[in-house]
């Protein structure tokens, strides 16, 4: 075999050798420079000067020295030449100042391009909540939201808890709040606030005029102004009566249950936060009731491993504020 063939088969090792390296070392991040190192590089080119590169950059001198030797030994070659005048690149280093130019516009570009997903999420924000919550917490809540970004148009669905989940998990909304018992499957909650349910009836009912509490098996026995199946309210009260309660009436909405308990066509269980004026006002007068637990906890719910980002993060900051 020649000495030409003999160095041919070397090299052809060598480089084999090499790639077999490559393959152990795993992915380019082992490999290649991180960022900031080729930024640094970069700057030594322009400026003639790793201390002024330093400054540029902002870190100190010693640290841009450390990290040009760091990418030295990472890839093999002398970068700079360094002297009292100032630093050069070597002929390595100029042509790796020429990739490395590339690699930054090219991360610039991405940079550019996330912020711009960024601010199309953020221009936007989809909430949905049961409407105990959209009612009477929602309104402030969303009008601090505004003060703080006053450019992301909100748009808010009420439903009862059972539809708030099914539109989370459907994608239909970024941030949802329910009043049940417990957080639906396949969701991520906050407990955000603490609530309870109230009995109250129409001044002339009887119950409005009697002394003594209201039994839960009364209670249970009684025909009832109710929410319907789904919502966070009928859940707390048939979790309270073991599913005994007697529908007098099913109605979808808090306003509805609270006009047809004024009208006097019987008993309602509504949350504390709706009937606050009804009862300074005595148009409804709340019924002490006796054996059963009518408390609740208000929470914040997002699909599970999906903590929520951008304004849908910073509503729920101001639920807690």
């Amino acid at each position: 075999m020649s000495g030409t063939e003999q160095r041919g088969a070397g090299g052809a090792g060598e480089v084999g050798a090499v790639g077999g390296e490559r393959g152990v070392a795993g992915s380019l991040a082992h490999r290649v420079p991180d960022l900031g190192a080729l930024e640094l590089l970069l700057a030594v080119a322009r400026l003639g000067s790793l201390g002024a590169a330093a400054r540029e950059v902002g870190i100190t001198q010693p640290a841009a020295s450390s990290r040009v030797r760091s990418m030295e030994r990472q890839l093999g070659v002398a970068l700079v030449d360094r002297s009292p005048r100032g630093s050069r690149l070597t002929a390595a280093g100029a042509l790796v100042t020429d990739w490395a130019r590339r690699i930054v516009e090219a991360a610039a570009a991405f940079d550019a391009g996330a912020q711009a997903l960024r601010d199309r999420r953020d221009s936007r924000l989809r909430v949905a909540a049961s409407m105990t919550i959209a009612e009477y917490l929602l309104p402030g809540w969303l009008l601090a939201l505004h003060a703080r970004r006053p450019d992301t148009a909100v748009s808010l669905l009420a439903g009862n808890s059972a539809a708030v989940a099914e539109r989370l998990l459907g994608g239909e909304a970024d941030l949802g709040f329910v009043e049940g018992v417990s957080t639906p499957a396949g969701l991520d909650s906050a407990v955000i606030a603490h609530d309870r349910l109230l009995v109250v009836v129409a001044p002339a009912h009887a119950w409005a005029r009697r002394r003594r509490s209201v039994a839960a098996g009364e209670l249970a026995s009684t025909p009832l102004i109710l929410r319907e199946q789904g919502s966070g309210t009928r859940q707390v009260l048939d979790a309270a009566l073991g599913g005994l309660a007697r529908p007098l009436i099913e109605l979808s909405s808090t306003t509805a249950v609270k006009a047809a308990a004024v009208s006097g066509a019987g008993p309602a269980v509504l949350s504390e936060l709706a009937v606050g004026e009804e009862l300074a006002s005595r148009r409804l007068v709340g019924v002490p009731v006796e054996g059963v637990r009518l408390g609740r906890e208000l929470r914040a719910v997002w699909p599970t491993g999906h903590r929520p980002t951008g304004p849908a993060r910073e509503l729920l900051a101001l639920t807690r504020g």
